[in-house]
């Protein structure tokens, strides 16, 4: 069976060796099954995102040889269908406006002694969930700032029993439950990473999303918004990440491990993926740096 696969990289810095990895496992997947690969830019967060590391991340995986499907998919061209899907989740009752300010959060924490932590940190204790629909109704036409918040335990109940399938795992349970009331939207960001991911992998036919390990608990959240819509559930591989020689995880701020820093110290297109096939020749290339 043919595989649809994508990568999905955010222009708020240029990639690393760690996106490069990714991306050589999401297309090769789609090249052994015959299938399509696809590149999507995730440029929701408009503070950090920028053209110039659009036009980089391009620019760098054609430097490696990647060929993807056109059009590229661009978050930001596509608000339109994550107001449809708040709207279809709004009116099945399962999100609400949330009007907190991160220190009105913790200082909620604080006077409960403790909070419950999940795969994001500390669990939303809940505060705007129990506001009658007048107060929020009122808050509301005040104009007041707020996010979008999904009611996690009516969510669960609607949905009833999940389950995906991870390639290297087997078949999960689908547990959304411990991540508590997700943010979905928010005023300044019209669509969190977990709704337009989900939207996006629907909408582009995604049938085998390739993505790092890291993501894996965020999985469950997604297979939960998945059945919410109506929205296909594709097969997942989560993949070991890369790491440093301190062991610590490849991110955007190590200049020295960019395709960017790399392309410019003279390194080929054909050394980069002959690191990334060797783990040998990789952690001696990080142990010298």
């Amino acid at each position: 069976m043919s595989s649809v696969t994508r990568f999905a990289p955010s222009p708020t810095g240029y990639l690393h060796l760690g996106h490069a990895y990714s991306a050589l496992i999401s297309a090769g997947a789609a090249r052994d099954a015959g299938g399509r690969f696809l590149l999507r830019i995730e440029d929701i967060d408009f503070g950090r995102c920028r053209p110039q590391f659009e036009a980089a991340i391009l620019e760098d995986l054609a430097w490696l040889g990647f060929v993807w499907e056109e059009p590229v998919r661009r978050q930001s061209e596509h608000l339109a269908d994550y107001r449809k899907a708040l709207d279809t989740l709004q009116a099945a009752g399962l999100i609400y406006p949330c009007f907190c300010t991160r220190a009105d959060i913790r200082a909620e924490i604080a006077r409960a002694g403790a909070a419950p932590h999940g795969p994001d940190g500390a669990i939303y204790p809940g505060t705007c969930r129990v506001l009658s629909a007048t107060v929020r109704a009122e808050r509301l036409d005040a104009g007041e700032l707020h996010a979008l918040r999904l009611d996690m335990a009516r969510a669960v109940e609607a949905a009833g029993a999940l389950t995906w399938h991870d390639r290297e795992r087997g078949d999960i349970a689908a547990d959304p439950a411990p991540f508590g009331d997700v943010v979905l939207a928010r005023k300044d960001t019209p669509t969190s990473y977990h709704l337009a991911v989900t939207l996006d992998d629907h909408l582009q036919g995604v049938t085998l999303v390739t993505r790092g390990e890291d993501l894996f608990e965020a999985t469950h959240v997604h297979r939960l918004l998945q059945a919410l819509l109506g929205s296909d559930t594709p097969e997942y591989a989560h993949h070991v990440l890369l790491r440093d020689a301190s062991g610590r995880r490849f991110a955007k701020r190590d200049r020295a491990l960019t395709l960017h820093e790399l392309r410019a110290a003279g390194r080929t297109p054909e050394w980069v993926r002959g690191m990334l096939v060797n783990p040998a020749e990789l952690s001696a290339f990080l142990n010298i740096l």
